[in-house]
């Protein structure tokens, strides 16, 4: 196991950072309600340092001094003015999913007192009440239809990236064969993509509603029954019993209910819509330099660059936001789109040599 006051002072310097980054985002908001839930949040996160200070100090360590990145708060600040409020509260939702399972795994394997168990049931339970904020925030701006939008353009560019690739190995010499079968490829994704996105939303919200309605009979008829579900749900997640009992009677019914299931609140149209469309942008880049170039094997290189330069952006903004680590995220989406890249062009060369087409 890792060293618990290591991990205290991890914890300690994300819930100050977060104290920080709720206070930043307080002054920002414009809307009277949300300003003041934000602030509260400020407010909670400084509880939570406080308790992770004071066991960093009881067991012999000393709390590290903490100070809130510029860069952050700037992008922080430029998402928030360009996509909303509802884009800001998806990104740091992120990041306090991370903090439930952290808490939860500590809570589980090292060893505290009766006194400090209670106290990190307790911040489990505001980390959980935080992420029904952030949900109603999603919720009330739409924020939904940016992350169709997020993800419709992730897979344009790897899917596309990966189709022109391969082509590139048959058509070396004719660049716009392949640039104008990767625009094909796209659009026929891009319609796939937003009747998947049509069907999917669709279908949860239906499916959704139907669980709703059984969990709001059962709350009627028996609410200690609807409570052993949600219980029964938390120590599956890995939460002892114990916690899990506490959360129980701390949380209301209505939260209970968001828990256990997540209301669909987008407009399937819609979803579709940006899904589509957003794909189709991400197929522009991979395909854009077949296009201008002389041969496929010049257009390659360029395609790549701007593909993963895209996926690097994109990884790099909701780390910073969402306070996960940029190396990681990043590395994760520029290596699965080049390692899609590079395996299509494998098989594309494969083809080429089994039934030796070619386009010179």
């Amino acid at each position: 196991m890792d060293d618990p006051v290591e991990l205290m002072k991890k914890f300690y310097i994300d819930e100050s950072l977060d104290t920080a980054l709720y206070s930043y985002l307080s002054k920002l908001e414009g809307d009277p309600s949300l300003k003041e839930n934000v602030k509260k949040l400020s407010e909670m996160e400084a509880k939570h340092a406080k308790f992770w200070r004071d066991l960093i100090e009881k067991s012999g360590g000393k709390a590290p001094t903490v100070k809130p990145s510029r860069l952050r708060l700037a992008l922080i600040k430029i998402i928030k003015k360009l996509l909303g409020t509802g884009m800001v509260a998806s990104l740091l939702e992120m990041g306090e999913n991370n903090a439930i399972k952290k808490y939860f795994d500590f809570y589980k394997n090292y060893k505290l007192t009766d006194e400090e168990r209670t106290e990190l049931s307790r911040i489990i339970v505001d980390e959980i009440e935080h992420e029904r904020l952030f949900y109603e925030t999603k919720k009330r701006f739409n924020v939904g239809n940016v992350r169709d939008f997020v993800l419709g353009m992730n897979d344009g560019l790897v899917e596309i990236l990966g189709a022109v690739t391969g082509l590139s190995a048959v058509y070396v010499y004719a660049p716009r064969i392949v640039g104008v079968s990767g625009l094909i490829v796209g659009i026929a994704g891009a319609l796939s993509m937003g009747i998947g996105a049509f069907i999917s939303v669709r279908s949860q919200r239906q499916i959704n509603e139907s669980i709703k309605e059984r969990l709001e009979i059962l709350f009627t008829v028996s609410p200690e029954r609807a409570r052993k579900e949600f219980i029964d749900r938390l120590i599956e997640s890995g939460l002892p019993e114990e916690a899990a009992n506490q959360i129980s009677k701390e949380l209301k019914e209505d939260a209970i209910v968001d828990f256990l299931i997540e209301e669909v609140s987008e407009n399937e149209v819609r979803a579709a819509f940006y899904t589509g469309i957003a794909y189709l942008m991400g197929v522009a880049f991979p395909v854009l330099p077949y296009f201008l170039a002389k041969s496929s094997i010049i257009a390659l290189p360029f395609s790549v660059l701007l593909a993963a330069t895209a996926l690097g952006v994109v990884g790099s903004v909701i780390s910073l936001i969402s306070g996960i680590s940029v190396r990681r995220k990043v590395t994760e989406m520029v290596a699965t789109g080049i390692g899609a890249a590079f395996l299509s062009y494998l098989f594309g060369r494969l083809m080429e040599a089994i039934f030796h087409i070619s386009a010179l």
